[in-house]
């Protein structure tokens, strides 16, 4: 890309990647600005990136709403429909990368990628890694071959697609992996290297005319259903992070059933790898029983992603039938 101007928008929302020590607690909070965060990069000048850097917010990854991302995504829009910017570069705190990237991914429309990233290792320790990380995320913004590819997310020069990448560890800078699909490319001597076809995308959602409230809720050996029914009436939808393929106690059946005549109830497993099955057991409690009465098989997606595509088609107040087809999508 040398003697190639492209323009790449950096946002910058807190997290590690952005925390100095607080001198009243020891403990690091964010406080670096996205300028502060560039300038601990080196080798950026001579790529022919211009940067238009924006300070969002400064918080960290744990402490980002729906009302955050969803200001976010508009922003993005209107920097993106000017139709001089090539890519988009966020960085924010780890925590929730693998939740943001897909609730941004599921509202974008635009044939410019957006690169989520941020660091595992923060400025005040040995070896950060979030310089590394932020280049190599400018690197992929700025690059042709990803236009079309939608969110993606970029850490220890890997880059994952926005609906399986997952952090599967809670300190290690390769956090970040793509259970059952690995990372679609890499960044190597400052260029994207594709490693597989650009991911296939649900498209833009429509925007939310309501705000609903999703829960999750988590099968446990020993479960005996009682925190179950408690969502009964405190949630226009539910995900089930069911055990293995998709499968649950026989004591929490009916209770699943009341719940699905009521509201949309998705089936998803807690494992987040691999696909909920939809006819291979049949024994009460098992997917297949499960979905004959009424609920919503996930596909591949975790039970994290499958509870943000749940929130974000019950705020477009999209018929049940419809809800299981967008679902469908992630069963290919």
């Amino acid at each position: 890309m040398a003697g190639v101007t492209r323009t790449v928008a950096v946002y910058s929302l807190g997290g590690t990647i952005a925390m100095t020590t607080d001198p009243a607690t020891g403990g690091v909070v964010p406080a670096l600005s996205a300028h502060d965060l560039l300038a601990a990069v080196p080798g950026l000048d001579g790529h022919g990136i211009d940067l238009r850097v924006h300070d969002f917010r400064r918080v960290p990854g744990a402490s980002l709403t729906f009302d955050d991302l969803t200001e976010l995504g508009t922003e993005i829009d209107k920097v993106l429909d000017g139709g001089d910017v090539d890519g988009i570069v966020i960085t924010q705190g780890t925590d929730t990368i693998e939740e943001t990237a897909f609730f941004l991914d599921l509202r974008h429309g635009h044939n410019q990628p957006v690169i989520v990233t941020g660091a595992m290792r923060n400025p005040t320790m040995a070896g950060p890694d979030g310089p590394a990380n932020l280049y190599a995320a400018v690197v992929a913004a700025a690059d042709p071959q990803l236009r079309g590819a939608g969110v993606l997310v970029v850490l220890n020069d890997e880059i994952h697609a926005a609906r399986h990448v997952r952090k599967s560890h809670t300190t290690s800078p390769a956090a970040f992996a793509s259970p059952g699909a690995g990372p679609i490319g890499r960044i190597a001597e400052d260029r994207v290297r594709l490693a597989s076809p650009l991911p296939d995308r649900l498209g833009p959602l429509a925007p939310a005319v309501r705000d609903p409230r999703v829960g999750l809720y988590t099968v446990s050996l020993g479960d005996d259903g009682t925190l179950l029914e408690a969502w009964s009436g405190q949630c226009d939808g539910l995900v089930v992070a069911a055990f293995g393929v998709g499968h649950v106690p026989q004591r929490l059946v009916e209770s699943l059933e009341r719940l699905a005549v009521r509201v949309p109830v998705v089936l998803a497993s807690r494992i987040g790898n691999g696909p909920v099955l939809t006819r291979t057991y049949g024994f009460p409690g098992s997917e297949k029983d499960l979905i004959s009465r009424g609920l919503i098989p996930a596909g591949d997606l975790g039970p994290y992603q499958a509870r943000l595509l749940l929130q974000a088609l019950l705020a477009q107040d999209v018929a049940r039938e419809s809800i299981a087809e967008k679902f469908a999508v992630f069963a290919r």
